[in-house]
């Protein structure tokens, strides 16, 4: 099996240009196959803003009205896909920007809550990703860049999670690669002390997870990350990695996730 590997970015690396710019050219020089999954930061919150709207979070997840729809489209897919396209162009390497809905890539549905109307909030089955469109462009030489966007094959986009996307990615890639998944964010790796930024807990096994939760060492916006990232292990993903964004390519560096 040929190498391969997603990471996904955060939006905390998305807001600061600088740092952008250092992570993609670390990104550029990662060896074999790879896949860049992006969040949309603040942007999207400070166009709302502008245009008089107020967004709505929720577990920090975003609730998507129609307004709010057409704000993430234009940032997600639009502003902030585009410039990490020409970013990664201007360092060699060949990318293209895509949405869930270019080529089919990722269809999803409207979430199910009987809770709340989340709007037009996306989830989706990582087995219905079209893996052979991803596959074609790799072996074109192609450098997929993915928006944090689905469709629901009605004709709508959808705001969907990027660590869920990424996830999804790498689940679906596994079939055909030796994936490696990279969560590349502000912090070195998973702490246990959320302040000593380097209190980084190098391993983290299933037991060690179901433990570290009950401690309230992980919580919060961490839980969702690692559910992911752990059901992406169960999937056939070879490493997951969590760690600081200039450390994509220090496999050393930062929190390694195993079974």
């Amino acid at each position: 099996m040929e190498n391969l590997t997603v990471i996904k970015i955060g939006g905390n690396v998305v807001d600061d240009p600088i740092l952008l710019q250092e992570v993609l050219k670390h990104f550029t020089h990662l060896p074999g196959h790879k896949v860049l999954v992006h969040g949309g930061g603040k942007l999207a919150t400070q166009m709302a803003e502008k245009l008089g709207l107020k967004a709505q979070m929720v577990e920090g997840r975003r609730m998507t009205d129609a307004a709010m729809l057409q704000i993430v489209t234009m940032v997600y897919g639009g502003d902030i896909n585009k410039r990490i396209v020409a970013s990664l162009q201007a360092t060699g390497c060949n990318a293209l920007g895509l949405t869930g809905a270019d080529g089919n890539l990722i269809p999803a549905h409207k979430r199910q809550d009987a809770t709340r109307d989340w709007g037009f909030v996306g989830d989706f089955d990582w087995a219905h990703i079209n893996t052979g469109l991803l596959m074609s462009l790799l072996a074109g030489g192609f450098t997929p860049v993915v928006a944090p966007l689905t469709h629901d094959g009605q004709g709508s986009m959808m705001n969907t999670n990027a660590d869920t996307i990424a996830s999804g990615l790498a689940r679906a890639l596994a079939r055909h690669y030796a994936t490696t998944l990279i969560y590349a964010f502000e912090k070195k790796g998973v702490l246990r002390d959320i302040r000593d930024p380097d209190s980084v807990i190098p391993a983290i096994n299933a037991q060690d997870y179901i433990a570290l939760k009950k401690e309230d060492v992980i919580a919060d916006g961490m839980i969702p990350k690692l559910d992911n990232a752990f059901d992406a292990l169960n999937e056939g993903v070879q490493c997951i990695r969590i760690c600081l964004a200039t450390d994509i390519d220090h496999p050393e560096n930062g929190t390694t996730l195993c079974l």
